[in-house]
């Protein structure tokens, strides 16, 4: 086993015994040489599923943070009561004051817990905005740059800026990881929000890598448009991406149009499924 990266926490799930689904994303990555944790989730799943699963938390040497939103992180309060203190990678703008505003309707979509509360847990953050090798063959994605034309934030995701005003949220702190392996990059993905085309791009720039053998996570697809969901595809066949696992905001009807393209290349990322090398 080279790789093996297990869905703790997803809207749906694949086995019929003691798992259950909720709003948000989180995975069990395990490599030869240790453990970590992608994401917490909304907070409803992780421990009940990692039991259900035999996934041990105490045994994660770190957790990544893909970005600052309830339904990554929520569960990070039941995490430490496994592992703590624990090492944590994310962008300084996760606690950012968020909002999902659409009309007369807000809601408050941040991080539930504050800062000073989490590292007062165990909680040791090493924040970065910069593209960072944070374990040997591990690198996180930094800041994303945004370049396609299409893949744009919804407009609906609101932030507070420093004058106490509510304006569009670009969502800078949106991390992805990739991760060697023999078969080439794994791409993990918390909503991607900064563009799965653009996130893709970044990590071959960067890695100098000229294949990604696998993506695994939320491509943020669900509301896209047939041109957009055609230039995901191309770009999966320019990268000659052999299996695509789509979860969370990519939604069931995109998901059934990428299974339909792509066939044995896709598969379902639910919580209780298995990806491994």
């Amino acid at each position: 086993m080279d790789l093996r990266t297990t869905i703790l926490a997803e809207n749906s799930v694949v086995l019929p015994f003691d798992i259950i689904g909720e709003h948000g994303f989180s995975a069990f990555v395990e490599t030869p040489n240790f453990n970590f944790l992608f994401d917490t989730g909304q907070g409803k799943a992780l421990l009940n599923n990692s039991i259900a699963l035999k996934k041990d938390l105490s045994s994660v040497k770190f957790l990544y943070i893909s970005h600052g939103h309830y339904d990554h992180v929520g569960g990070i309060v039941d995490l430490l009561k496994f592992k703590a203190p624990i090492e944590t990678y994310s962008h300084p703008d996760i606690f950012s004051n968020r909002y999902w505003s659409i009309g007369n309707t807000r809601r408050y979509i941040g991080i539930p817990f504050s800062q000073f509360y989490l590292e007062s847990l165990g909680v040791k953050f090493n924040f970065h905005k910069e593209f960072t090798e944070i374990e040997k063959g591990i690198f996180s994605s930094g800041e994303v740059e945004r370049k396609t034309k299409f893949e744009k934030i919804d407009k609906e995701m609101k932030v507070v800026n420093a004058n106490g005003d509510l304006v569009q949220d670009e969502i800078w702190d949106d991390f992805s990881l990739a991760i060697e392996t023999p078969k080439g990059l794994v791409v993990l993905l918390g909503c991607a929000h900064a563009g799965i085309i653009n996130i893709l791009n970044h990590f071959i720039n960067k890695t100098g890598k000229k294949e990604i053998y696998a993506v695994i996570g939320g491509t943020h697809l669900g509301f896209a448009s047939q041109e957009q969901i055609n230039s995901v595809l191309e770009v999966i066949e320019k990268y000659n991406i052999q299996k695509l696992g789509a979860s969370h905001c990519t939604g069931m009807e995109v998901g059934a149009k990428l299974y339909n393209k792509l066939k044995d290349r896709f598969f379902f990322a639910s919580a209780g499924s298995v990806f491994e090398i």
